[in-house]
């Protein structure tokens, strides 16, 4: 209404849920007489004709953990050539933290262990796991985040792979003890328009999107000007992605999470 034009909408969702709630608004509101309710998967759809733009919301507090990434890349042959994504790209970053309560409540969570059968709390699989979670309690001992995985779309080649490897050191500022990772995301929407919950550039408002928190299978002690060297890759197979990361510095770790063993996200 504001630029005076007429658009065509197609808001795809497969979540049976949510394509109730899509349906009960389009009745109610006179403005979404331009929007056609598909109930489909996005990456299976085949539109009429081509989108200039692919607006979605599949970012999760460390960007891609939502698989914001091969959701887009199925859904890119819905684009025209010289259409546009919003959002056009984001980058995650990891700081170590000392959290003891958040990695104490890790711990003692009940859930899925390497075999995939229930378990006791405290297994080590727990500790495999990343967890959204507001970090009240916490202390960072290193000057700040640092950038992990970056992704952009639309992605050309499209079947580029969206597996990732990094390779992050921080140096302590203090002695600490670091129970694990912080984890955030920065998004650029469009142009210059950003959405972050990274401590430096958070946006305005953001305060109920709350980080992640990569726990350490055992806490590593470090000494003022230590540096603490972390391993970090984002992998997949035919049904799941997942991520496993490890230190080689102060002292070298065991990988966590290999193959996807204790957390994945699936791909159907």
């Amino acid at each position: 209404q504001r630029a005076e034009t007429s658009v065509k909408i197609w808001a795809v969702e497969k979540n049976p849920n949510a394509v109730h709630a899509l349906r009960h608004r389009k009745r109610r509101e006179e403005d979404w007489d331009c929007v056609d309710i598909i109930a489909e998967d996005m990456r299976a759809w085949k539109a009429p004709r081509k989108a200039d733009a692919l607006v979605s919301e599949l970012l999760g507090s460390f960007g891609d953990n939502e698989l914001s990434p091969e959701c887009l890349d199925g859904a890119q042959h819905l684009l025209a050539e010289d259409g546009v994504c919003i959002p056009q790209s984001y980058v995650s970053s990891v700081a170590p933290v000392s959290a003891s309560a958040a990695w104490s409540d890790a711990r003692g969570q009940t859930g899925l262990g390497h075999g995939g059968g229930g378990m006791a709390g405290g297994d080590s699989g727990q500790l495999e796991t990343a967890y959204v979670v507001c970090l009240h309690r916490a202390f960072y001992p290193s000057s700040g985040p640092k950038d992990c995985f970056s992704f952009r779309h639309p992605k050309m080649p499209v079947e580029e792979s969206n597996d990732r490897v990094a390779e992050l050191a921080f140096e302590a500022d203090v002695d600490a003890l670091v129970h694990g990772f912080a984890a955030y995301f920065d998004c650029t929407l469009y142009g210059d328009v950003r959405m972050s919950i990274h401590p430096e550039t958070a946006s305005e408002g953001m305060f109920s999107w709350f980080p992640m928190f990569f726990p350490l299978q055992v806490p590593v002690f470090l000494r003022k000007g230590d540096t603490l060297r972390s391993h970090w890759w984002r992998r997949h197979d035919a049904r799941r992605v997942w991520y496993e990361w490890a230190l080689s510095e102060p002292a070298a770790s065991s990988v966590q999470n290999p193959g996807g063993r204790s957390w994945a996200i699936g791909l159907l």
